[in-house]
């Protein structure tokens, strides 16, 4: 792969899960990475994981790491955030756009109507609105540049039903953000993409166990693998041909070479879902 030595990156959401495999990622490509997050300690969130232990495993990686704490609710931390990369290194190469509130209600099984309404803020707020507010302030930096990459995670319920309704109406409007944004942007040298990974086996996912026992967790994908699917954009001079477009991490491994951690592929995005933890489908 090649390398991305003095690109300077911004993960958001990276204390676990797709934000930590993407950071690894484009740290051991040779990027500065800026991570953000809310988690400080271990023990203060109900998953395992801190934007500062995600820091130090870039760094042990050979990779440059800064960890931010950074609520992506709060327009002003954002601002501040890319005002301080912008200021510490005067460029911004990649964003990716990963942060994401989950609640649990998610793969409980219950229909949207009942769900609590919190549910629609919490996954369109940090989700889809961060999404839009960090391209805001990046692109700020990347149109001066005349380059960039904005990646956003999403996914493919997008297109399909997929967990909860808030759930999917986040992907399918993060989609449109992506095809919009790039169309603005497209002319200053900056693509924008959205990308779909498989089912990941994140901390979520590994602590679920015998709550959701019709999960099939076999073909899942690392944390890493589309870290490997951003850092393979960020590092291809032809990336404008893809702006706009929704992308599978699995059809970019096929197409740039890479495999995942262990060597192999896995299976791709999921298009059946399983039985929620109440039992009922999902």
């Amino acid at each position: 792969m090649a390398s991305l030595g003095g690109r300077v990156a911004i993960v958001s959401g990276g204390s676990r899960g797709v934000g930590k495999g993407c950071a690894l990622e484009l740290g051991a490509a040779g990027a500065s990475v800026y991570v953000t997050g809310r988690t400080l300690r271990e023990g203060t969130a109900p998953l395992p994981g801190t934007i500062g232990a995600t820091a130090e495993e870039v760094t042990a990686a050979g990779g440059h790491c800064v960890a931010v704490q950074c609520d992506h609710r709060d327009d002003r931390q954002v601002e501040a955030l890319f005002e301080r990369v912008r200021d510490e290194t005067g460029r911004l190469d990649v964003l990716v756009n990963n942060a994401f509130l989950i609640p649990k209600e998610l793969t409980s099984g219950l229909p949207f109507w009942e769900s609590p309404i919190s549910n629609w803020d919490d996954m369109i707020d940090v989700g889809t609105r961060s999404a839009y507010v960090a391209s805001r302030f990046a692109a700020r930096i990347m149109t001066g540049q005349k380059r960039g990459l904005i990646a956003n995670i999403s996914s493919s319920g997008a297109a399909e039903y997929a967990w909860h309704v808030a759930y999917g109406v986040g992907k399918a409007a993060l989609d449109r953000v992506t095809a919009d944004t790039a169309r603005e942007l497209e002319k200053h040298g900056v693509a924008v993409v959205s990308l779909w990974p498989g089912l990941v086996m994140t901390e979520r996912i590994q602590t679920l166990g015998d709550a959701m026992p019709s999960l099939d967790t076999s073909g899942a994908e690392s944390q890493r693998f589309t870290g490997r699917a951003v850092a393979a954009l960020a590092a291809d001079p032809e990336i404008l041909a893809k702006t706009g477009r929704a992308l599978t991490s699995r059809d970019l491994a096929d197409e740039y070479g890479f495999t995942d951690v262990d060597g192999t592929l896995p299976k791709g995005p999921m298009h059946d879902r399983p039985e929620g933890v109440s039992g009922s489908r999902v």
